[in-house]
């Protein structure tokens, strides 16, 4: 059931998504060509090489200059979002959940995919697919993804990114754009990442709590998760666990970022509480220049 409030929310992401596209060129997945095409684009000079076959007389005529047709080519690319809805990214110290920052990031590139008329396909997942949506052009499509995104409110066990790596290979295309959005806290399997990125162009898109990176300094703190039903004693203060903790934190970012490198995986850092649609934004319209 789509909620006033989803609607809202939905409603909120797409002006702000349609605001910063002004002015932009939107349709980087349509290319001018000289010959056949799809739509008409506009008259201009005919410069040496043109078909013959699309020379417009009349206009040529009534100018006194050699024109053609110009026409518009569609190139439609497959976006993959993969995000996670694990149990770690329904955590936040601010306001903002770290799986809610996931979702509008994900809404956001639905959106300027669909502007560009892109095939956008999504998969919620955890320790397993909780939901797939095939990749598919237009509005109602894009708004499907986006309510599925935002409406996910059902807390789920670890991540196991195997579990959508094989899902996307499933799907036997090639040459998609997939946008991993996770806060990464369990590591991706090396191995099946390596034979993703041969296959796609794969985006990391991490999102972490600055506390998650930062450990702060408040003392004793008794900690709970699912699997650990009593409260566990950590003592984080400076020169005692805390520093062991950041040790721990940077090693292990420092390793995942390796790992992303070896594979071509562009990584974008992103924090609840902070703007992200600018950059975002301009970060994809860059990938999908041709």
């Amino acid at each position: 059931m789509i909620t006033n409030d989803i609607l809202t929310r939905i409603k909120e992401i797409e002006i702000q998504t349609r605001r910063l596209l002004n002015g932009m060129l939107v349709g980087d997945s349509t290319s001018a060509i000289k010959g056949t095409g799809f739509e008409f684009d506009q008259i201009r000079e005919y410069s040496q090489g043109d078909d013959v076959r699309f020379i417009d007389w009349h206009s040529s005529a009534r100018m006194n200059n050699l024109l053609v047709k110009q026409f518009m080519e569609e190139r439609s690319r497959t976006i993959i979002l993969a995000v996670d809805c694990s149990s770690s990214m329904f955590f936040s110290s601010n306001d903002q959940l770290k799986y809610d920052l996931a979702a509008q990031i994900a809404s956001v590139l639905a959106l300027v995919a669909g502007y560009g008329k892109d095939h956008v396909g999504l998969f919620l997942f955890s320790n397993d697919v909780i939901k797939m949506i095939p990749p598919k052009t237009g509005s109602n499509h894009i708004r499907r993804i986006m309510h599925a995104l935002l409406s996910q409110n059902d807390l789920r066990h670890t991540s196991k990114s195997t579990v959508v790596f094989d899902a996307i290979a499933r799907m036997k295309k090639r040459d998609a754009i997939i946008f991993m959005v996770s806060d990464f806290l369990c590591n991706p399997d090396a191995k099946r990442l390596a034979v993703l990125a041969r296959k796609h162009d794969v985006v990391a898109v991490r999102c972490l709590d600055r506390y998650e990176k930062e450990v702060p300094s408040v003392g004793a703190l008794y900690c709970a998760d699912e699997r650990i039903k009593h409260p566990v004693p950590l003592f984080l203060q400076r020169g005692l666990r805390a520093n062991s903790m950041e040790t721990f934190m940077r090693e292990r970012l420092a390793a995942q970022n390796q790992l992303f490198r070896r594979n071509a995986i562009d990584v974008l850092d992103m924090e609840p509480g902070k703007p992200f649609v600018g950059d975002l934004v301009r970060f994809f319209r860059k990938r999908m220049m041709y």
